[in-house]
């Protein structure tokens, strides 16, 4: 019997009854009928009985007729499979293939084909070959894992399937193995190391997709064992995964779909980054949508929340597949995502005081924080997407704005856009509902635009805009201190936001609205005058400077005006004050602001 690894196509059943007719003794009567799977084989019981045991001992049991009909009941591979074995009794040649070998270890071991009825008989034909050929080659292996997908659980008690994935695994491991020391050289020092090289040695990634899932996660964990690489394993796994949800996405159940997804989470490496953040992303829809247990979503959730920092804004809009009336995006989800992000950097700042106990008091922004303020952005960018939807309650707005550490934000201006946005969209919300809104934002963290906007937003609660106010005349006080620090600038109302707040507790509603009113008037005043002051001051500053570099340009003219200023020293003096005095500049803008006022 040949022993050639040459695959073949399987017959049909009246392809098969014709293809037995050409290897039956025609010339000697048929005296033992066999049914199997519907086709019906007409047979001599010498050959079957000299090398069946099972025959041997049914044909036992029907000794006193003459012609004897047996069905065979669960035969594992059906008529083809008895074919072969039915030409192995009657010693026809046939070659023995990855595509077959599976169906005669079974079809034997069914038949009772061993070596207690006959020398050298089927079934350790079939296991040398299985042995000695199938395991030493990884294709031939896989091959043969796709035939025992139809011969279980029988395939499995004879072990057929852990050798080949035992052969699989460590197959794989010793190549990578044999990779891993190809790739090493010396450096120009003298030190060994890995060359840089591209890592797709991995051929077998693709040919195991063609598994059945239960036999892939059984190969996958095998190989898991063996120490191949994570990253070979999750190359892996998103070539099966694209297969099984894409591929096959027509035709596939949402049962088998929704399987694939829990094996594939549960065959994740727990290693960070080697598993694409799209492709996490792209499981988790399929799991929110096909509604996985809660045990595979969560893992994908502290997954995406481990790198959440180079995610993008269309990674975290994940539609919502509930029932009508619910969110156009699935924020809860979202939510747990920020909760498992905001745990991992308390993690790993708690293991960074540990490690780095002296470093403790460093200036430099630390990984964490950096990973924070891009998560905040993302985070603002979120909230103004989901913002205008109708049925987004507040408390999920909230709990979405504040799943971050109040230090992540060191500007405003995107929860500002976004809580902007949301006021514009849910005009119904109540007045104490947009107070409670409004205090996520931290006033003084707004941008000079983002002020100047949040002034003139009728949108906001009256006691926002007063804040707003109050912040831009301290930044504008600020800005004239720093350009003049010897002028003798006033904080006019630095009692103002206390006393503001004292009274309002005991005035009525009525008084309390027109006293904020009054007061927000009164700093819009006061805000007025102080930018007409700065524009003035940066007016004159520019004419300054300008004339500073025209007359060093001219040496000159410079040592000319030295010399008549000596003779007349009065215009050089009055010159000099008229345009270097800040006093007298001072009060110059002040008459200014008192005329237009």
């Amino acid at each position: 019997m040949d022993k050639h690894h040459h695959h073949q196509m399987p017959l049909t059943k009246s392809a098969s009854r014709q293809r037995y007719n050409e290897w039956v003794f025609r010339d000697v009567p048929s005296d033992i009928t066999i049914e199997v799977d519907g086709g019906i084989f007409s047979l001599h019981k010498f050959p079957l009985v000299s090398r069946s045991g099972r025959i041997r001992r049914l044909v036992a049991e029907h000794r006193d007729s003459d012609i004897s009909r047996i069905e065979l009941v669960s035969l594992p591979g059906g008529s083809e499979s008895f074919e072969l074995a039915a030409k192995f009794c009657y010693g026809v040649n046939f070659e023995i293939t990855s595509a077959n070998v599976a169906q005669l270890c079974c079809i034997s071991d069914y038949l009772e084909m061993s070596e207690d009825y006959s020398k050298n008989n089927l079934g350790s034909r079939a296991e040398e070959y299985l042995d000695s050929i199938v395991c030493k080659n990884l294709e031939m292996c896989v091959e043969v894992l796709r035939q025992c997908e139809n011969l279980l659980p029988l395939a499995d008690e004879l072990k057929i399937v852990g050798r080949c994935i035992d052969a699989v695994a460590s197959k794989a491991c010793v190549e990578q193995i044999a990779s891993s020391f190809s790739r090493l050289e010396y450096s120009s020092s003298g030190r060994l190391h890995m060359s840089k090289q591209a890592n797709c040695e991995d051929w077998w990634i693709e040919d195991l997709s063609v598994l059945r899932i239960d036999l892939y996660q059984r190969v996958i964990t095998a190989m898991k064992f063996r120490g191949v690489r994570p990253e070979s394993i999750a190359a892996s796994l998103v070539s099966y995964a694209q297969k099984e949800l894409t591929q096959k996405s027509v035709s596939g159940s949402n049962a088998q779909e929704k399987l694939v997804v829990e094996t594939i989470v549960s065959l994740m490496p727990v290693e960070k980054f080697v598993i694409p953040l799209s492709f996490l992303f792209g499981l988790l829809r399929s799991a929110v949508m096909l509604d996985c247990m809660a045990g595979c979503r969560l893992d994908l959730e502290r997954r995406i929340g481990s790198q959440l920092d180079i995610a993008t804004l269309d990674d975290i809009l994940i539609p919502s597949f509930r029932h009508a009336g619910d969110t156009l995006f699935d924020v809860d989800t979202v939510h747990r995502i920020l909760v498992n992000f905001s745990q991992q950097e308390g993690d790993s700042d708690d293991d960074m005081e540990d490690v780095s106990v002296f470093e403790s008091d460093s200036p430099t922004a630390t990984p964490s924080q950096t990973a924070l303020f891009k998560v905040s952005k993302l985070v603002d960018n979120y909230l103004v997407e989901i913002a205008p939807d109708a049925n987004l309650k507040l408390n999920k707005f909230i709990a979405i704005a504040e799943a971050l550490p109040a230090h992540a934000r060191t500007v405003h201006d995107g929860l500002y856009r976004a809580i902007d946005v949301y006021l514009k969209a849910h005009q119904a919300l109540s007045d104490p509902d947009k107070r409670r809104l409004c205090k996520l934002i931290d006033f003084q963290k707004l941008s000079q635009e983002a002020g100047a906007h949040a002034a003139q937003n009728e949108r906001l609660p009256l006691q926002s805009i007063v804040q707003v106010l109050y912040f831009e005349q301290l930044r504008l006080r600020s800005a004239l201190f720093c350009t003049y620090p010897d002028d003798d600038i006033k904080p006019m109302h630095q009692s103002w936001r206390i006393n503001s707040g004292a009274l309002s507790a005991a005035m009525s509603p009525k008084d309390n609205y027109a006293s904020l009113r009054r007061e927000n008037r009164e700093l819009k005043l006061e805000l007025a005058r102080m930018r007409m002051r700065l524009n003035d001051l940066e007016k004159d500053h520019v004419c300054m400077k300008r004339d500073m570099q025209k007359s060093s340009s001219r040496r000159f003219m410079k040592s000319f005006s030295k010399r008549i200023g000596k003779k007349f020293n009065i215009f050089g003096h009055s010159s000099s004050r008229e345009s270097t005095s800040p006093s007298r500049h001072s009060e110059r803008t002040d008459s200014k602001i008192t005329d237009r006022t």
